[in-house]
Parts: C-alpha cells; structure tokens; sequence
C-alpha cells in the first residue's frame, strides 16, 4: 500500500472551482467505505454575509489542518478530503498575493497521500460562492499542479463526465494503493 505511518490512505480532490470535486469525493467515500472531510470554506464564505478577508481566508486553512490533523491515526481505510491547503494557497496568492508562512510545511506534510486534480473539463455551473469561471478555470488548474509540482507531491489528474470521471478517479487511487 502506498502510504507511510499509521492510518488511512489519504486521498486529498484539489482543483478550480466547478470541477466536481465535492460530488467526487462523496461518491469516492461511499463507494470505498471511508470517511470524509467536507470542503469547509464553501460553507464557511456563506455564512459569512459580506465579502471574505485575508483573515477568513487563514481562519479556512486553519480549520483545514485541524480537520486533517484529526484524522491521522483514525482507524478507517480511506480518508477522502475535499479541498486542502494547496487550494488555499492559490487561493492566498491569486487574491492577496501574500501566504502565511506555515503553510508550505503542512503541505510538505501530506507527502503520503494522493492528490487528485480535477481538470476543469466540465461545465462551469456558478453559484453565489464561485468567482473564477472562463480562463481562470484553466488558469487556476495550472497554479495547482505547478504547487503539486513544486512539493513533489503525488497526483493524477481525473477528467472525463459522470461515469467515466469517477471511474478515472478509481483507476488513479487502484494505482496509487498498489505502488
């Protein structure tokens, strides 16, 4: 198995907005009996009732690595993660053009697990949260894989409609779980 130390393989959906991630990642946990933490930022930015902040952005990604941190050592298979801090990150660059210090070691801490970047090649369904439809999709897409890239973290892309992107998404966790 393709996993160091104790507990569950980690599968972490990363990617733009709009590409599936969450409805994959239910789909995922449910077809694999794991367990699953929910994207908290969507939730989060709509309670919020005005414009996110810096500070809202930090609060996410500190409730991201607690959620995470929660799970290490839980004694299920698979721990399937919609969103982490490699969105995050992006996230802090694109709209604030600053990110807080210690995020690249929590994400240099996620070495075991498998990323799977969703390609934005589905259509883009906007919603009250989403901001970056058209190009930035694409655009987005590449700032993720260039972090991916540039921790020397292990991902593979998922892409496809319906079926066929979750039997993708299977087809890359099969390959990762054997290594």
């Amino acid at each position: 198995m393709a996993k160091t130390g104790s507990g569950p393989v980690r599968i972490i959906l990363t990617g733009p907005e709009s590409t599936g991630k969450t409805m994959l990642c239910i789909q995922l946990a449910e077809k694999y009996g794991g367990e699953l933490i929910p994207e908290y930022a969507r939730e989060y930015i709509l309670q919020l009732g005005r414009k996110y902040t810096y500070y809202d952005v930090l609060h996410i990604a500190e409730k991201q690595v607690e959620l995470m941190h929660k799970y290490i050592g839980y004694s299920c298979n698979y721990l399937f993660v919609d969103t982490y801090l490699i969105i995050t990150k992006v996230w802090f660059q694109w709209v604030f053009k600053k990110v807080p210090g210690w995020i690249d070691g929590e994400i240099s801490g996620t070495g075991d697990a498998l990323y799977l970047l969703c390609k934005p090649d589905i259509p883009w369904e906007p919603d009250t949260v989403r901001e970056n439809g058209g190009e930035n999709r694409q655009l987005l897409f590449e700032e993720y894989e260039r972090e991916l890239n540039r921790f020397g973290l292990r991902y593979a892309c998922v892409e496809g409609t319906g079926d066929d992107r979750f039997n993708c998404a299977m087809n890359r966790i099969k390959n990762f779980v054997e290594l």
